[in-house]
């Protein structure tokens, strides 16, 4: 099976924002290590590693239907968060920017008559309403819990905890 070269393209430049994904949360998980938020490094080190599972599958795909995938190298993620609540709201814009592309890649497959990639890109829909849900959701216990001291505490508290998945 075969892909458009435009749709071949729009894949590898999400393997490319995938793995730019990955990058930005181990930054992420460092700035949060380093500035004493262990329950968010804890966090950000597993998110990083599920959006590396998000580059794999889209790989794979293409590699069952005979596609060759590209992993081409991505920029140093600019991470210069200045609280905890900074670092959930960065990921956030980071998980809606990922939406916006996978919302174009599927929109272009339905365009192309590309049916082969709708179902996987189907799943990866759901999954950027449950990543984009998921840090609404901690960002809203700043609104609920505070932002003092103990408040930031108890959310890098919940955050060790927090899967990233569900």
């Amino acid at each position: 099976m075969k892909l458009s070269e435009e749709m071949t393209t729009a894949l590898n430049d999400q393997i490319a924002l995938e793995m730019t994904a990955s990058q930005f949360y181990l930054s992420a998980a460092g700035w949060c290590e380093i500035s004493g938020y262990d329950g968010g490094a804890a966090y950000f080190y597993a998110q990083a590693d599920e959006e590396r599972e998000h580059m794999l599958k889209i790989i794979k795909f293409m590699n069952n239907i005979g596609v060759r995938a590209i992993t081409p190298a991505v920029s140093q993620p600019n991470v210069n968060p200045t609280s905890l609540e900074d670092v959930i709201s960065m990921s956030l814009a980071n998980e809606q920017a990922v939406t916006v592309a996978i919302n174009d890649i599927l929109s272009l497959a339905y365009k192309l008559s590309e049916y082969s990639v709708i179902e996987i890109l189907e799943w990866f829909v759901a999954e950027q309403v449950h990543e984009e849900s998921k840090f609404e959701a901690i960002l809203q216990k700043f609104e609920t819990i505070g932002r003092d001291g103990l408040a930031v505490a108890e959310i890098d508290r919940i955050l060790a905890t927090s899967p990233t998945e569900d």
